[in-house]
């Protein structure tokens, strides 16, 4: 079977890498649950002047993590949750519970998705899917104080 495609690219860009800037995100979490933070990634890059290069999110916790993931609507943030809650429940019959029965839940989920990002920068712009934004996944049921390591490797403007 032969299937008509069409591929293309656009032209190669080349920067060289003359700035490494960094800076650390808090977000303050009201329990288990995503937080959106697009607009605050996008904010750093406006104030580093960032041009073409790359953003990298790392998330210094155990028992939170980063993802990107649909923005437009709601419920798939909601059967995600419910998702995770599946894949590792509070009951299920864990040893360890230091600080909590979700402590060992929030554990694994932090293990199934990812503690960093890196989104290429183009233009000054995060280059995200048309509905795609980032989110921090709190797995923990109490609000906690998160901190988010921002880093941005390129050419700023």
């Amino acid at each position: 079977m032969n299937s008509s495609r069409t591929i293309t690219h656009s032209a190669p860009s080349s920067v060289a890498a003359t700035s490494i800037v960094s800076s650390r995100l808090a977000v303050e979490t009201s329990g288990a649950g995503f937080t959106d933070i697009t607009r605050e990634v996008a904010k750093f890059l406006r104030e580093v002047r960032a041009g073409e290069g790359a953003v990298t999110l790392f998330i210094r916790h155990t028992s939170a993590s980063l993802t990107i993931q649909e923005n437009a609507d709601p419920t798939v943030l909601v059967d995600l949750k419910t998702a995770l809650d599946r894949a590792a429940p509070e009951d299920g019959g864990w040893r360890h519970d230091t600080e909590g029965p979700d402590d060992m839940p929030a554990h694994i989920k932090t293990m199934l998705t990812a503690t960093s990002l890196q989104v290429p920068v183009l233009d000054g712009e995060m280059a995200l899917g048309t509905w795609q934004g980032i989110y921090l996944i709190e797995h923990r049921a109490r609000p906690h104080r998160r901190e988010i390591v921002l880093q941005f490797v390129g050419a700023t403007r």
